[in-house]
């Protein structure tokens, strides 16, 4: 059985994969298959497949944190608290220089694309087994107040191109089936009332109300959404008539997975804020 990885070796294997999100956060390339050769230099004879599964640990890690993160390296849980630990302290002794491009993650303002190709952009949703339930990082202090990953859903550009995108799709989708006149009648509610529960009211094929909830992000499809009490509310009273439009990958070469149902009915919910009365 592999030794657990040691404290030198998380050191050095979380400061390999800064090294790559950083100028992934800001566009530039790097060699993913170089960095891994370097690192087994200094490891513990550890083979790539380990070396691998750690990076996604590290990813894991980072989406507990709410936190941006490689989208090559899919997040994998089971990972030993010495790495969530070894994470955020590397970021605390580096906060001057690492936040800021965290900013700009999250802040950069996303140009409208050409979204023609309708029929290759649905993929699957995570499997549930999937999800990320983040064990041991919510015992870790924090290194930002600020949530990254919601920062970015809430900004305004990638959530307006998002919510386009989805309303040329169903437009496409009804033309598909031969209602034209229902494709015309999709309606881009958020524009004039962020405050109705949901972002596009739709038809299905029978004429009836599609109500739609639209997240988009610029990082894989197992990026948590966040949503407000009075989304999931919506979505318990209009249950069989709620879909979750869930946009990734975006900026790239966006893919989407719908999702029908309450919030219950297809992820987790975490409490992430609270409100005290006195």
């Amino acid at each position: 059985m592999p030794e657990n990885w040691s404290p030198l070796e998380v050191d050095l294997i979380v400061a390999d994969y800064f090294a790559m999100l950083s100028k992934e956060l800001v566009g530039e390339s790097y060699n993913k298959t170089y960095h891994r050769n370097i690192l087994k230099t200094v490891l513990n004879n550890r083979s790539d497949g380990s070396i691998e599964f750690k990076h996604q640990n590290i990813s894991a890690v980072l989406i507990g944190l709410g936190l941006p993160f490689i989208k090559g390296y899919k997040p994998k849980n089971n990972f030993q608290t010495i790495l969530a630990e070894g994470v955020t302290t590397y970021i605390g002794e580096r906060k001057p220089t690492i936040e800021p491009k965290f900013v700009q993650f999250a802040d950069r303002t996303i140009s409208s694309q050409n979204h023609s190709v309708f029929d290759k952009i649905l993929d699957s949703a995570p499997a549930k087994e999937n999800i990320i339930s983040e064990p041991g990082v919510h015992l870790i202090r924090r290194p930002f107040k600020i949530n990254y990953l919601e920062r970015e859903q809430n900004n305004s550009s990638l959530g307006a191109n998002g919510e386009s995108l989805v309303i040329d799709y169903e437009k496409w989708r009804l033309k598909k089936l031969g209602k034209e006149s229902l494709a015309d009648t999709v309606e881009w509610v958020s524009k004039y009332n962020d405050g109705a529960g949901f972002d596009i009211l739709s038809k299905n094929e029978d004429g009836s109300d599609r109500y739609l909830e639209v997240k988009t992000t610029k990082l894989t499809k197992e990026t948590p959404i966040f949503f407000s009490k009075n989304e999931y509310a919506f979505s318990l009273e209009k249950r069989s008539q709620f879909y979750l439009y869930r946009l990734f990958n975006f900026n790239d070469s966006p893919k989407m997975f719908t999702l029908n149902g309450s919030f219950d009915d297809f992820c987790r919910k975490e409490a992430i804020q609270y409100k005290g009365q006195f």
